[in-house]
């Protein structure tokens, strides 16, 4: 029943659904990495907020270089411990970061460099503050730092991408993402290769500031993607087989149904009969 299996179009056919079956399995198992993954990213998130905090030496390594260069980016389990550190901030080098959105509100967040008692400094991202009354992009006043040093305790968040190009106006640099080398390049200091996000400092920061929130990776949507591209691999061998049942049924004649009679070809009887 199934010989016609072997004939060049159903092999050629099978070649193509095994293929497409291992494109989708693929792509299911890439998922699952990604999913792995972003789990591993929301778990060190949910452990920096519980942890006690460490000393900044026990997450990040000191940058070596003169003024204008960074460190040594974080381990990637590093990223989100939650760290202590004192030093003095710099007002003079403050950055603000455009266009970032709190509650539903676009305004700036506020990075410092704390520069510690080795000379070397530690941006720090002190929260967000609405604009200036005139529109999203207007200059907000930015609170003044408290003086003398600063303990402040934070987690460790790794340089964005896509940081653009540095701006200076009105004496405060201007970027639309925390890119660290980008900002290094414009302070006269050697800076940590990635920024604190703060969770409280001593003497306490201006309540103006509000807490920047940390999103958790939408890993179930990952998730969602691996079933779904497993289930399209089955579905394909699975059409495959059942077109080639239907195909074997047709020639064996299974199922068919028989044709109909046609009455007006039979002989219709004398009147005499």
């Amino acid at each position: 029943m199934y010989r016609f299996l072997l004939s060049p179009r159903w092999l050629g056919a099978l070649a193509l659904t095994l293929v497409a079956a291992a494109v989708m399995v693929f792509l299911g198992n890439w998922q699952l990495d990604r999913y792995r993954g972003r789990t591993e990213v929301n778990e060190r998130i949910d452990a920096g907020l519980r942890m006690a905090p460490v000393p900044i030496a026990d997450a990040l390594r000191a940058p070596t270089g003169g003024p204008g260069t960074t460190g040594p980016a974080p381990a990637e389990e590093k990223v989100w411990t939650r760290v202590t550190v004192t030093g003095r901030y710099d007002p003079t080098n403050t950055v603000l970061v455009r266009g970032r959105t709190v509650d539903s509100r676009v305004g700036f967040e506020v990075l410092t460099p704390l520069v510690l008692a080795d000379g070397t400094a530690l941006l720090v991202d002190r929260g967000w503050i609405p604009p200036a009354p005139g529109g999203a992009t207007a200059q907000p006043s930015v609170p003044a730092v408290p003086p003398g040093d600063v303990t402040v305790v934070g987690r460790v968040h790794e340089t964005e991408s896509g940081a653009g190009a540095v701006a200076r106006r009105d004496g405060l640099l201007e970027i639309r993402r925390i890119g660290v080398s980008r900002l290094a390049g414009e302070l006269p200091y050697p800076v940590y290769g990635a920024y604190l996000l703060l969770d409280e400092q001593t003497p306490t920061a201006d309540p103006v500031f509000k807490a920047v929130p940390v999103g958790h990776a939408n890993n179930w949507q990952n998730f969602g993607y691996v079933v779904q591209w497993w289930l399209f691999a089955v579905m394909a061998v699975f059409g495959y087989g059942w077109v080639a049942r239907r195909e074997a049924r047709r020639a064996a004649g299974i199922g068919t149904a028989p044709a109909p009679l046609d009455r007006a070809a039979e002989p219709t009887p004398s009147a005499s009969a």
